[in-house]
């Protein structure tokens, strides 16, 4: 019974089917959002891990191209004991052979290689627990020069592309240093020459005219995308569409040479 005075209203299906709808769209409207933010923090999460491997792949090689031929004092030759040129290049391959008389070998991912030397001592160099000069992967080197061999491939067993060292410490040896360097382009400056140029259209008696390098690293990300397909820009600025979903981006730097300037 109802008591005098007051009286009791249920809600009709109408108001039911509003309030339903109503939360329905709150719920949407929070996962989208969530969604929205999770997508972005991803995108600047793998934004920030391609330019910390640009980076440390940029600096790592760019040190070694400032200190190649640097000579210990009464050497008389910059690049080094021996008549070897201080930098020796490979277009879409990497270095091989000996020191002295270097070859390149093709590589499938069109990575170039380069080939650096210095005079080998404890100041151009971290010495090692012996007290010896070490090459780019920390091995001890007991030899007159360091010889340090750069390039990018996927390795092996991960099939993830990383960027490699050989050095004189142990030759013929590579171990990656930086993962996610899908290739290296790299150019050089000869001297008094108006533009830059590939490895292949240097002869051998003309790598001492190089006074600079143009460095680019291509970069991949770690995720796929299964739904899109993001374009970019590959080292020579051409326009490329990314086959498996990942993102790429092409990182550059201009290095000047520093030691044996006077006898270029």
């Amino acid at each position: 019974m109802n008591t005098p005075g007051t009286s009791q209203r249920g809600h009709t299906l109408l108001e039911l089917s509003i309030s339903v709808a109503l939360g329905l769209l709150i719920v949407f409207a929070t996962l989208s959002l969530y969604r929205g933010q999770r997508l972005a923090y991803e995108r600047a999460a793998e934004t920030a891990r391609l330019r910390d491997a640009a980076s440390n792949a940029l600096d790592l090689i760019a040190q070694q191209v400032r200190m190649a031929g640097f000579a210990l004092a009464g050497m008389g030759a910059s690049s080094g004991p021996d008549s070897s040129a201080a930098l020796f290049g490979c277009s879409a391959g990497r270095p091989m052979g000996s020191d002295s008389a270097p070859v390149c070998e093709t590589l499938t991912g069109r990575s170039d290689g380069i080939l650096i030397r210095y005079a080998a001592d404890t100041i151009s160099t971290w010495p090692s627990s012996a007290g010896l000069p070490t090459d780019c992967l920390g091995q001890a080197s007991a030899g007159e020069q360091i010889t340090n061999r750069y390039y990018a491939k996927a390795s092996s067993s991960t099939v993830e592309p990383e960027l490699y060292c050989e050095g004189s410490g142990k030759p013929g040896t590579g171990q990656p240093l930086v993962e996610g360097i899908e290739r290296l382009r790299i150019g050089y400056w000869l001297k008094d020459a108006p533009f830059s140029v590939d490895a292949v259209a240097i002869s051998k008696d003309r790598w001492r005219l190089v006074t600079a390098v143009d460095l680019c690293v291509l970069v991949r990300g770690d995720v796929p995308s299964a739904n899109s397909r993001p374009s970019y820009l590959d080292c020579d600025g051409v326009s490329a569409v990314s086959a498996d979903g990942r993102v790429r981006h092409a990182f550059h730097r201009r290095i000047a040479l520093r030691n044996g300037r006077e006898s270029l």
